[in-house]
């Protein structure tokens, strides 16, 4: 009986490492224009092992494999997310708090026709993900809810507005699924598996309930549905993981602009580049880049002049605490900007994670 209880400590402890660098979970402030009040946190698993240096090299590859699940990819189009595919044990949990600060030159809302905004948003955002299966593929469920606070000037139509709010933002849904290269597998299976190709596709849905003021110019809702398919793919070279992502957001109008106005928006293409490298024992760093272009604008039928072409830049570090919990601190910024959008970002986020047998 003793033998036994302390082999299934043994798995479990394997399982742990195992989760160190494959989860990645909504909480990252919006890298974009979509809206920068709202915030989204990919934060990078929370599994890690301060003891898998003592490990056997096989279990070691294990803690290098897992890092990211999913997230509540309460993105835009310009979210910089790395790892968005990486593969997870199915029936993990995690539970993901952030904060996200931003400054500069942008908008809460790309189809609002702000100019020379400079804004301060402080935002914190609370995510949830699950890991499952679908017809033996893995995928992954999440959701995340932004409280933000949000200051600054701008001009709207020729004239200064100043404005300061705090509230909710919209919330966000996510489905994604691997269907090649990441099969659904349990802790143990996951502890010889090995990545070589993963390619997978999510959707997610922006749903219209945070703060929305009518009359304002700039708010931190949107008051408008949008829905994002996203193909990814990620190739492992040894401790470096190369990555390619795409996407396009598809936007609803929004009826009531400025007291009964219609707005409406173009749809955003989006795609995204990250190069990672894994030190072991569930610490790994990524150079992220992003390019989006679209998603032009119109209110009550007449297109404004704000066609996106924009570049962004960032890094994501990430580190365990213990078996349970990790950290994730991450920042971007503008590198060109066609219209507004040159911001500067810098986040950090706490994950902890539970259940499928740990």
């Amino acid at each position: 009986m003793k033998e036994a209880w302390r082999s299934r400590s043994n798995r479990c402890s394997d399982a742990a490492a195992a989760l160190t660098e494959t989860c990645h979970a909504p909480v990252a402030p919006r890298h974009g224009c979509e809206q920068a009040s709202v915030v989204r946190v990919r934060t990078g698993i929370v599994a890690a092992i301060a003891s898998s240096a003592g490990l056997p090299r096989a279990r070691r590859r294990i803690a290098l494999a897992v890092g990211l699940v999913t997230g509540a990819s309460a993105a835009s189009a310009q979210d910089i997310e790395p790892r968005a595919f990486a593969n997870t044990p199915v029936g993990v949990n995690f539970v993901i708090g952030g904060y996200a600060f931003t400054r500069g030159s942008l908008s809460s809302d790309p189809a609002v026709p702000l100019t020379d905004a400079q804004l301060q948003t402080s935002s914190l955002v609370l995510a949830y993900a699950h890991s499952f299966e679908i017809l033996g593929m893995s995928a992954k469920l999440d959701a995340a809810a932004p409280f933000s606070w949000l200051s600054g000037t701008g001009n709207f139509a020729g004239q200064p507005v100043e404005r300061t709010v705090s509230g909710l933002g919209d919330a966000r849904f996510r489905l994604s699924v691997n269907f090649l290269g990441a099969p659904a597998l349990t802790l143990e299976e996951f502890a010889t598996w090995q990545q070589d190709l993963i390619l997978g596709a999510s959707v997610q849905v922006s749903v219209p309930v945070g703060q929305y003021d009518p009359t304002r110019a700039v708010n931190l809702g949107t008051n408008r549905w949008f829905l994002r398919p996203e193909i990814g793919a990620s190739q492992r070279f040894g401790p470096l993981t190369l990555e390619a992502t795409a996407a396009i957001t598809f936007f609803s109008d929004n009826s009531d602009f400025l007291r009964g106005q219609r707005r409406s928006q173009e749809p955003l293409h989006s795609f995204q580049g990250h190069a990672i490298y894994s030190f072991g024992q569930g610490i790994w760093v990524s150079v992220d880049a992003t390019y989006f272009t679209g998603g032009r604008t119109s209110i009550d039928g007449e297109a404004n002049d704000d066609l996106l072409r924009n570049w962004r830049l960032g890094a994501t570090f990430s580190f365990p605490l213990s078996a349970h919990y990790s950290v994730r601190l991450y920042g971007s910024r503008g590198v060109s900007a066609r219209t507004g959008n040159n911001f500067d970002l810098l986040g950090a986020a706490l994950q902890y994670r539970w259940g499928g047998g740990l």
